[in-house]
């Protein structure tokens, strides 16, 4: 199976949209395993709308936007581990997870274990601005240790050559490009944006690679 997990640094750093956009360019399946907060656009959502492609529904569908363990708790429930298994697809698949590396799904298991029992390729999005050296290192050192295979690393936000070098060098991973930050977010104006600045044909390398190993 070509599987990719999309992860991130932190919340709210670009990790949809890059999702989008390479769910669109590797005319993939999108799927995110726990949707926690359901009064805006969700991220499914959003990603059937900016990549016209398939999108498989949510395992969990939480209301409150809050950690996911959290967010469970609410609703009176916890996540249960043995309904994230990685769904089987006619298409490349994309996962996104959801805040960072080592947010919790319920209170014995973080998203760094799934990623772990998963054995996909993770790309991990981190900022350009001021504090990604270090959240960044930490995430790629995080995934690294529990074993994940790490294709990458995505940008976003405005070029900072020296900060994406120092990250990509320490931290051993290969750089996949970097999406800046688009005015007018649209299907198209992603499209070209992926195509101009991602790395595309290494990151179907990884995954075909993970497909061989698996």
């Amino acid at each position: 199976m070509n599987t990719l997990v999309v992860t991130g640094t932190d919340t709210g750093i670009g990790k949809t949209v890059v999702s989008a956009g390479l769910t669109a360019a590797l005319g993939a399946t999108y799927w995110k395993p726990v949707q926690a907060g359901l009064d805006d656009e969700t991220d499914s959502a959003f990603v059937a709308r900016l990549s016209g492609q398939l999108v498989l529904p949510e395992a969990y569908r939480l209301k409150l936007p809050a950690s996911p363990h959290i967010s469970a708790a609410a609703d009176g429930i916890e996540i249960d581990s043995a309904r994230l298994f990685l769904p089987k697809t006619q298409t490349p698949l994309i996962v996104e997870g959801a805040g960072g590396v080592l947010v919790p799904l319920n209170r014995q298991m973080l998203y760094l274990d799934m990623f772990a029992r998963w054995q996909a390729p993770v790309v991990l999005c981190a900022r350009t601005a001021l504090g990604t050296i270090n959240h960044s290192l930490l995430s790629l050192r995080a995934l690294r240790g529990a074993g994940v295979v790490v294709a990458g690393v995505i940008f976003v936000g405005d070029a900072e050559p020296e900060v994406e070098d120092t990250i990509c060098s320490f931290g051993a991973a290969t750089h996949l490009g970097r999406l800046r930050i688009l005015p007018d977010l649209t299907a198209a104006a992603l499209r070209d944006a992926v195509a101009d600045n991602l790395e595309l044909d290494v990151i179907r390398q990884a995954m075909g690679a993970s497909t061989c190993e698996s």
